[in-house]
């Protein structure tokens, strides 16, 4: 029998903790030790569950028996040789085995997402009132069967190569195949210094991470493609940072989000090795991403790498759109955190835009405001062009021509989509030559008269026609309110009101309800998320358990959110709140 070379290691390490070392190495302890791995089903047509992989139960009360493995990446890919914990330059592998770091200190939970236990995990919401569930995504456990993975990419970070940069405070816990069928990869963030940590501790702070965990599961809900998070925990462990890298440099307190991706491979995956020249396993992978994730690609096509290209510009494009519709800006769209998957990852110093302004910059630490809201559409190029540059060595001259005619389609991919998508936002149905016109203007007025954008779009889904055509604005649709100050919003409620005329079997009553499921009423402003980090910040976590209730429905009137003001114009304070990608 062949063993893997990190085999062994990974064995003497099971017995030293199977025999009381794994404390005293300040390596977590493994769950569950008498699980073993799966039987294998009998009979003719009997599937063989890679190790781990039992059948899926739902609503399991204890991760006993619960199957997560790594040992399709294992199997798959060549492993970092080296098996001490280090900084240093990684090749010719994707990931490195490393264990998280557990905290030293008393660690509480503070938030779980019941949908994510249950529906994807196939968990009971009980397992959270668990020593073993609070050690499991606090990093204090791992699941026996799964090796922690830290994964080796690179990236380019505000328009120059950075080179190998990595999962520095990330382990991918495992691989779970829930009971719909579906491929998960858990992370822990926050756990630990990895080979790829450079100058970083491995830690991620509690207000970082309550923002993470509120936002993913916000993005969610609307309707976004996006990691999920499923736990935040906080420790009393010590952490220094020096937020705004200003020298002024505090004591913060530790904390861990499990979150979830179909995968967690980017654009920085690929590109780190094509710079390595490690083009036979650049190839290996991006085939295990083509043949897990995009199964309309034909793995015998010899234009399998150009159908994948044309696939991630066009759900990038999509993405990015989508973003814009509900104003949300990123913050840092590094190739390392742009998705092969075309999802919402690796929330850091994000926004949700007040009022209207195509130069909203979330993260103060962008001093160039490459990553303003209305450049976003243009750094998406710029990231697929990088991605592109990493492809060619895998294509041939003229599969390299119809790529470059594929990326310059971008522009009109996201151009068609974002005007989709506002259409929608304006209940507009049918096609009409000045629905472009009529989008702009509205811009324009936003921008000029810095209308709140939610509340504007909002208030446009619930105020009634007849309103509009006497120009009455309520004083409860104050975004409006402030929208009708300038002097042409007459004269674009007048081509309004004529628009929505031309909609083929509406109503005024059919248009508002339209447009509040796509309008939301609630988001996460960053106001709202500095007034729950705050009270958290002294073991008050009801605002954040508030939020995330809230944000699970948000385009429905909620009487909790009411009360808390979250729809009514933001506190003078939020002006001058700063985030940044200290965390």
């Amino acid at each position: 029998m062949w063993w893997p070379p990190w085999m062994a290691a990974c064995l003497a390490w099971a017995c030293g903790a199977g025999a009381g070392a794994g404390a005293g190495a300040g390596r977590p302890a493994p769950l569950c030790a008498s699980r073993g791995l799966c039987r294998a089903p009998l009979g003719p047509n009997a599937s063989h569950p890679e190790p781990g992989h039992c059948q899926r139960q739902r609503g399991a009360a204890d991760l006993c028996g619960w199957p997560l493995s790594s040992q399709s990446f294992l199997d798959l890919f060549p492993i970092d040789v080296i098996q001490e914990n280090y900084v240093r330059n990684v090749r010719n592998c994707i990931f490195s085995i490393v264990y998280p770091t557990p905290f030293k200190s008393r660690v509480r939970l503070v938030a779980v997402s019941k949908e994510v236990l249950e529906n994807i995990l196939d968990l009971d919401i009980s397992v959270k009132g668990t020593s073993d569930f609070l050690q499991f995504v606090s990093g204090g456990k791992v699941m026996l069967g799964s090796v922690p993975l830290a994964h080796r990419y690179g990236g380019h970070q505000f328009g120059s190569w950075a080179g190998q940069l990595g999962d520095g405070r990330a382990h991918l816990i495992g691989v779970y195949i829930n009971s719909h069928g579906e491929r998960w990869e858990l992370q822990l963030k926050g756990s630990g210094r990895t080979p790829y940590s450079r100058n970083g501790d491995g830690r991620a702070v509690l207000r970082s991470s309550v923002r993470e965990f509120l936002c993913s599961e916000a993005m969610h809900y609307l309707g976004i493609p996006t990691s999920r998070a499923a736990s935040l925990v906080v420790s009393d462990d010590d952490v220094w940072r020096d937020q705004f890298y200003n020298g002024n440099i505090k004591k913060e307190r530790g904390a861990i989000v499990l979150r979830l991706a179909k995968s967690w491979f980017r654009i920085g995956s690929l590109e780190i090795l094509a710079h390595s020249g490690e083009l036979d396993l650049q190839r290996r992978l991006l085939d295990f991403i083509m043949q897990e994730h995009f199964p309309s690609i034909a793995m015998n096509d010899s234009n399998r790498y150009l159908e994948f290209f044309s696939t991630v510009v066009s759900e990038t494009a999509n993405l990015i759109a989508l973003w814009m519709s509900v104003g949300f800006a990123h913050g840092v769209c590094n190739t390392d955190n742009f998705s092969l998957l075309s999802i919402t990852i690796d929330y850091g110093p994000f926004g949700f835009m007040d009022s209207y302004d195509p130069n909203f910059v979330p993260n103060t630490s962008d001093d160039e405001r490459r990553y303003k809201i209305g450049n976003q559409a243009n750094v998406g190029l710029f990231n697929l062009s990088k991605l592109l540059q990493a492809l060619k060595p895998l294509l041939d001259p003229r599969q390299k021509q119809q790529a470059s005619q594929i990326l310059e389609g971008y522009g009109e991919h996201y151009y068609i989509r974002f005007t989709e998508l506002f259409k929608t936002k304006l209940g507009l149905l049918g096609e009409n030559e000045n629905d472009n016109y009529l989008i702009a203007f509205l811009l324009k007025l936003m921008e000029d008269t810095k209308a709140d954008f939610t509340m504007t779009f909002r208030q446009l889904s619930e105020i009634t026609e007849d309103q509009l055509e006497e120009l009455h604005i309520p004083e409860e649709f104050w975004a409006l309110q402030d929208l009708g100050k300038h002097k042409l919003f007459s004269e674009w409620v007048t081509m309004y009101l004529l628009r929505l005329n031309r909609n083929k079997g509406d109503s005024d009553t059919k248009r508002r309800r339209r447009m509040t499921t796509v309008n939301p009423r609630y988001v996460l402003r960053n106001w709202m998320a500095e007034s729950a980090v705050q009270k958290a910040n002294l073991n008050d976590f009801s605002e954040v358990h508030l939020l995330q209730q809230i944000l699970q429905h948000p385009f429905q009137r909620q009487q909790a959110a009411e009360k808390a003001g979250y729809s009514l114009r933001p506190p003078a304070w939020a002006k001058d709140l700063k985030v940044s990608c200290s965390s």
